[in-house]
């Protein structure tokens, strides 16, 4: 596991969202309903990892409709010169 370099600006967070999977593009796989977002980001701060999650889920087909979660954490690969999400994955889930 890589360690956050001491000069980045950015933070690394893990981003869950709860939302309504729809035609989703990129090669990205799961049932159309609800299910769970989740996504790991460098952002200068917790309300733009959100924003990413919101923005690059509408880009690949989710749609967010219900509560957002931001988790400081340990990261998986290092930080770019810009914000940016990786390790994109749903959980479908019944409303039941």
């Amino acid at each position: 596991m890589s360690k956050q370099p001491e000069t980045t600006e950015f933070s690394h967070f893990t981003v869950l969202g709860d939302g309504i999977v729809g035609e989703l593009q990129d090669g990205f796989e799961c049932p159309r309903g609800p299910a769970i977002m989740t996504m790991k980001t460098w952002a200068l701060n917790a309300d733009q990892s959100a924003d990413m999650l919101d923005v690059i889920g509408r880009q690949i087909g989710f749609e967010i409709i219900g509560d957002i979660q931001i988790f400081e954490t340990e990261p998986e690969c290092a930080p770019s010169d810009k914000p940016f999400g990786y390790g994109i994955n749903f959980t479908p889930y019944d409303y039941e």
